[in-house]
């Protein structure tokens, strides 16, 4: 799934500027119903509208759609979507808050299931840190027993390309060590 580049923003000017659902809004942008209403409810916001109609990731028309069928869902526009995927052909972009929760059991899988990747590569590849990565494969880290394990690839947090390239590194580390 794609979403905008800045949610948060974006649900701000859709609440503002349309008589959307928060349902709609939060599945165009990512986020939990919960979110979008607490950022309609609250009074100041630092967090600035965007409009997604200017930036060309909505037309006035596919909002005009959805303002009439509730049950209708907005997408991003092609363009937009294929300049995501060009920026996220190594995996790296926008972890939506609905899935960063998800990323601790990601690395998880990762580690039991490619021990040999460093900690580096892990954390590059899931968007993390060393210490963090270090933390869980020692089992140290202070929500272990609450992680879940999940694949990230399944969760769409890394794609499947880029985990082999990581995969395709270690290969080429050890045909060089046994050279």
């Amino acid at each position: 799934m794609n979403y905008p580049y800045m949610p948060k923003s974006t649900a701000l000017w859709l609440v503002e500027n349309t008589s959307l659902t928060f349902e709609q809004i939060a599945d165009f942008c990512g986020l939990h119903e919960l979110e979008v209403k607490t950022i309609a409810d609250a009074e100041r916001s630092k967090v600035q509208g965007l409009d997604p109609i200017l930036n060309k990731q909505l037309t006035a028309e596919d909002i005009t759609r959805c303002e009439a069928d509730t049950s209708a869902r907005l997408a991003l526009r092609d363009n937009v979507v294929q300049a995501q995927k060009k920026q996220n052909k190594k995996g790296i972009g926008y972890t939506p808050m609905l899935h960063r929760q998800n990323r601790m059991g990601g690395i998880l899988w990762i580690i039991r299931n490619y021990p040999e990747l460093t900690d580096g590569q892990i954390a590059r590849l899931m968007r993390s840190t060393n210490p963090t990565v270090a933390s869980i494969r020692n089992k140290t880290h202070k929500n272990y027993s609450n992680i879940q394990i999940q694949s990230p690839i399944v969760l769409g947090l890394v794609s499947e390309s880029a985990l082999r390239e990581q995969l395709d590194k270690r290969d080429a580390k050890r045909e060089t060590r046994n050279a």
